[in-house]
């Protein structure tokens, strides 16, 4: 099964490209603002993997949360491709893989991704992990900056992207699209690009214009 994985959710943005069970093209940019050159990162992972475009079969995605235009850019060109190619497409939580990423670096025991969400709040999710495997302990949802503070102080690992620009015990790991490949790999639980979202807690709400008024002629 050949696969292309986009993983734009954080500062380090990937894309990786699979052919079987491993991955054999990566690349990798993390130039800061909003440099992402997400085309030329396809074409370097296809290129390493020895792959043209049209022999993909399935692209995965890291839906967040996290860089909501990151998000979007990788949902828009898995959008694209499944209308050009036909391709079988599915989501997967970043913060579920930098959990697997975590593991794949080594790290065991009790975590917690924490991702920043804005609005001195946090994506926060728990997950106890053992060189066998992970589980999650405590689903995402959104958290204050106190209470993630409280868990730091409490003696609790805090990992994710960007962590320790406010938790300085924590550990930064960012979510790799080799790593989301491999996720993927289990899964097959598809879906049209049309249903692609983004991990996104907050209820949205939107506030409707008001009424033009219309002048009338004296």
């Amino acid at each position: 099964m050949k696969i292309l994985a986009f993983e734009f959710s954080s500062p380090q943005r990937s894309v990786a490209a699979c052919d079987g069970a491993v991955a054999v093209g990566e690349a990798i940019d993390t130039a800061p603002g909003n440099t992402m050159k997400p085309l030329a990162l396809t074409a370097q992972a296809l290129h390493q993997a020895g792959l043209e475009r049209e022999q993909i079969e399935w692209i995965a995605l890291g839906l967040g949360p996290g860089s909501y235009t990151g998000i979007r850019v990788a949902i828009a060109l898995a959008q694209g491709w499944q209308l050009g190619r036909g391709v079988k497409l599915l989501g997967v939580s970043s913060a579920e893989c930098v959990a697997a990423q975590a593991q794949a670096e080594g790290l065991t025991g009790k975590v917690a991704v924490a991702i920043d969400a804005q609005r001195g709040e946090f994506y926060l999710a728990g997950y106890e992990i053992s060189a066998g495997g992970r589980r999650e302990v405590s689903p995402l949802r959104l958290a204050t900056l106190a209470e993630v503070q409280a868990r730091e102080q409490a003696g609790e690992l805090l990992i994710g992207p960007e962590v320790t620009r406010w938790f300085p015990r924590g550990q930064i790991v960012f979510p790799r699209a080799a790593l989301l490949a491999q996720l993927a790999k289990g899964r097959s639980d598809f879906v049209a690009g049309e249903k692609l979202e983004p991990i996104y807690l907050r209820e949205t709400t939107f506030v409707k214009a008001p009424t033009s008024r219309v002048l009338s002629a004296t």
